[in-house]
């Protein structure tokens, strides 16, 4: 089997990497001269971290990353609402989330897929057009030359991002139902010591216009603060305003020597899934197949939930103990997580901090009685942590017979030995 992959992003590098540990010949195309390291999303929950392992990066991830502890809920002068802890949850848990800035995970990824011999990675090749015949598909990509190569697989899969060209081949480039936020975000990554004003690991303020999120991603000090801004500007203007917004939002009023600013990127939030993951030989992952706001981590998340699943969907066809149909059930499956999980539950974390009074929200928000019970009842919190497993799905049920899987329990996987 061979196996087309078009987007070097965490998604992309992921699948590849598992489907050249089975020996399956992949090449990756890359429209980019070079990995992208804009600050994006860079927390790693259960689903992220289990699929991390069977890779064999999580060691690497699990080592240079930031195992946070807690997180909670504020008023914007810094009051508690409600919080959770899981400092009672070793680091090598699967349940315990891992944070590293996602250009270090991308590049952990590359360097793993790199290493094995069946993937070749292509940078530069900027996927054009696409197209199938009974027996393969293709992809044309443009090259900096100007010139126009093919490349022919077995099945396509497009984990290009949101502007997914591949999803644009397949459905028309305005076709990607769903709906985009009002609100600007701006993602920042900054030193600035929140811990001298009792800031847990995460926190997300509550505010009907100062609302933001200021979470520790690193062991060196760097917090990933993202915040709204008025729509519209280019990101040069933001980087002008990012000082009279801190002044305004963040503890102690800091002015800009208090603070060093690492890297800064606005962007829009939408809520969007497509039409279908699967289109004949070609198929979708990651934010090539649907957008969700980053409030919760869902979309990163989710993406990896999707690589796995369509890796053991791709690896029952390899080694005949599925066939073609398992791909049809990788569509419904992820699309209904989608609809019944990272949808919603990112629409309401969201919502959440801007939506309704902080004075009151405590006493009238059912995920926050649902904390407060979890923050008294160890075994219920543990549970809860153990949830957010529902996000993936083992395709190895949809397998004709017993054959060799790289499954375990969930609840036994830590950083695996593997290179």
């Amino acid at each position: 089997m061979k196996v087309i992959i078009v987007g070097a992003g965490p998604c992309g590098l992921l699948l590849a990497t598992l489907l050249a540990k089975q020996g399956i010949q992949v090449q990756l195309l890359e429209g980019a001269d070079k990995l992208d390291n804009q600050p994006r999303a860079c927390h790693y929950a259960a689903p992220a971290k289990y699929e991390l392992a069977r890779a064999g990066v999580l060691d690497q991830i699990a080592a240079e990353g930031f195992h946070p502890g807690s997180v909670c809920w504020r008023k914007k002068d810094g009051t508690r609402i409600i919080g959770l802890s899981n400092r009672d949850e070793p680091e090598s848990s699967v349940y315990r989330m891992v944070c590293l800035e996602l250009g270090r995970v991308i590049q952990i990824l590359h360097d793993a897929a790199v290493k094995q011999e069946t993937c070749e990675i292509l940078m530069n090749h900027k996927v054009t057009s696409i197209g199938e015949s009974e027996s393969l598909a293709w992809v044309d990509a443009t090259l900096p030359t100007g010139e126009i190569k093919r490349f022919e697989a077995d099945y396509v899969v497009g984990c290009d991002g949101a502007n997914s060209q591949v999803r644009r081949c397949l459905f028309g480039d305005l076709e990607f139902p769903g709906w985009t936020w009002d609100q600007q975000i701006i993602a920042s990554n900054i030193y600035y010591p929140f811990e001298n004003f009792d800031y847990e690991d995460s926190n997300f303020i509550v505010h009907p216009e100062d609302w933001y999120m200021a979470a520790k991603i690193s062991k060196g000090g760097l917090w990933r603060v993202t915040y709204g801004d008025v729509p519209g500007l280019t990101k040069e203007q933001y980087t002008e305003r990012l000082p009279m917004r801190f002044k305004r939002i963040l503890p102690g009023q800091p002015d800009p020597s208090d603070f060093k600013l690492a890297n800064i990127g606005p962007y829009r939030m939408h809520q969007r899934l497509a039409k279908s993951l699967r289109v004949g030989r070609f198929l979708l992952a990651g934010d090539a197949a649907h957008l969700v706001n980053p409030f919760g981590g869902l979309g990163l998340t989710g993406g990896i939930a999707d690589v796995g699943g369509l890796y053991d969907s791709l690896l029952g066809i390899h080694k005949g103990v599925a066939d073609d149909s398992i791909l049809d059930r990788y569509s419904e499956v992820r699309s209904e997580k989608y609809r019944t999980i990272a949808d919603p539950l990112s629409t309401a974390n969201f919502k959440r901090l801007w939506e309704k009074d902080p004075d009151t929200t405590a006493a009238t928000d059912e995920f926050f009685k649902i904390l407060e019970r979890a923050a008294a009842d160890k075994e219920f919190s543990k549970e809860l942590q153990k949830g957010m497993m529902n996000l993936r799905h083992d395709f190895t049920e949809f397998w004709h017979q017993e054959g060799e899987t790289s499954n375990g329990s969930a609840a036994s996987v830590g950083p695996s030995k593997e290179t």
